[in-house]
């Protein structure tokens, strides 16, 4: 994620909420027997703009979901949200992972996927569409919506970038 466009928020200063995506359990065998291990990959956001993942492993499945946690709140990112939607059509890809955004009018509901949803909700989209294609493992397409939700812009940075007022942004 070496986008210019990211910016990071400091989560000491936001009260955030934590959503479970997905929990894996790893299993290492040895001469002894099987070593249970747990992943979790964890949303947190405060459902105004700000959203963040992160992954915990541990022997016990709520050590790693606090691990997630914490690792979560080292990644924050802030989205522009206008009217409880995204601004603009927008791909994320990670991985093997492609996630298309699309604006939707107010009352539509976020009609997203798993493991999107929970991204989605945690920023504080209200109504958008998204679709999920290629591969579905929780990882890739946690970071594939976190990848488009950093490239968006509203109008006013776009009006800052060009120089014009937001007038012509929106009439050309």
């Amino acid at each position: 994620m070496s986008n210019s466009n990211i910016k990071s928020v400091r989560s000491s200063e936001i009260e955030l909420k934590d959503k479970l995506v997905a929990v894996n359990r790893v299993t290492k065998v040895t001469k002894g027997g099987r070593a249970f291990t747990f992943s979790a990959i964890v949303v947190v956001g405060n459902e105004k703009g700000i959203v963040g993942y992160g992954l915990g492993k541990a022997k016990e499945v709520a050590d790693a979901i606090s691990k997630g946690i914490d690792d979560a709140k080292k990644t924050l990112i802030k989205v522009p949200i206008i009217n409880g939607t995204v601004p603009h059509e927008q791909l994320g890809k990670f991985g093997g992972a492609l996630v298309f955004l699309k604006p939707a009018a107010h009352g539509t509901g976020v009609i997203a996927g798993g493991a999107m949803r929970a991204v989605l909700e945690s920023v504080g989209i209200t109504d958008v569409l998204a679709k999920s294609k290629g591969s579905s493992n929780p990882h890739n397409v946690v970071k594939a919506t976190i990848v488009a939700l950093s490239q968006l812009r509203d109008p006013a940075s776009i009006a800052l970038q060009r120089g014009i007022t937001m007038e012509k942004v929106f009439n050309g």
